[in-house]
């Protein structure tokens, strides 16, 4: 299913297709090439001091399922009832420290961001989807996967084959089918002064 960002002028098309569904084909296994192809992705954003702040923890329910069921009890109920369908999942998290000194990196979960939007991006290439959630809850995953303390758990990813909205049900299906919605430029962007909309 396509939903294209309805935009004022053109963007990249693999930018307007980027979006996050809820149905995922459960009987389509994601390869190992396929989820190496969307780490190389992540790996080659941008960050600060090209320290890469970021790291990933794979979950493939194809290759390892009770490891996939330890990630995925730990979503949140709303999250778990459609990426119940997802055959990856993946946590993008941020290291607090800057590898070269030690320091303080109070821009590496800005980095990982665009590190897992690269990710994302690469997914809608490839035929994917990728859906990046904030419902799980961070102490179970850190005590289920040994999770370093210095490293900021940030979101979970759900990575898998497009399916049907029938594959959900009710609000979930109404979201899959959705038009997408985005506040107007003028709201988020500003034009030489903060306020002052872009026109």
């Amino acid at each position: 299913m396509e939903k294209p960002a309805t935009t004022q002028v053109p963007i990249h098309e693999l930018i307007a297709r980027r979006w996050s569904p809820v149905a995922f084909a459960a009987d389509r296994p994601v390869t190992r090439e396929q989820i190496t192809a969307l780490l190389e992705a992540a790996r080659w954003a941008p960050s600060c001091y090209g320290d890469q702040p970021w790291r990933y923890l794979v979950w493939n329910r194809h290759v390892d399922a009770s490891a996939w069921q330890r990630a995925f009890m730990c979503l949140a109920e709303g999250n778990q009832a459609w990426v119940r369908n997802a055959p990856v999942l993946l946590l993008a998290a941020a290291s607090s420290r800057f590898t070269h000194n030690g320091k303080e990196n109070r821009w590496g979960r800005y980095d990982t961001g665009a590190a897992s939007e690269n990710l994302c991006l690469q997914a809608t290439a490839m035929g994917l989807q990728a859906h990046q959630m904030g419902g799980f809850d961070e102490r179970a995953v850190r005590g289920a996967f040994s999770i370093p303390e210095d490293c900021e758990c940030m979101a979970m990813i759900a990575v898998g084959h497009p399916a049907d909205a029938s594959v959900v049900e009710g609000e979930l299906a109404q979201r899959q089918l959705a038009p997408r919605a985005r506040a107007s430029l003028s709201e988020r962007f500003f034009d030489g002064e903060w306020g002052n909309g872009w026109q």
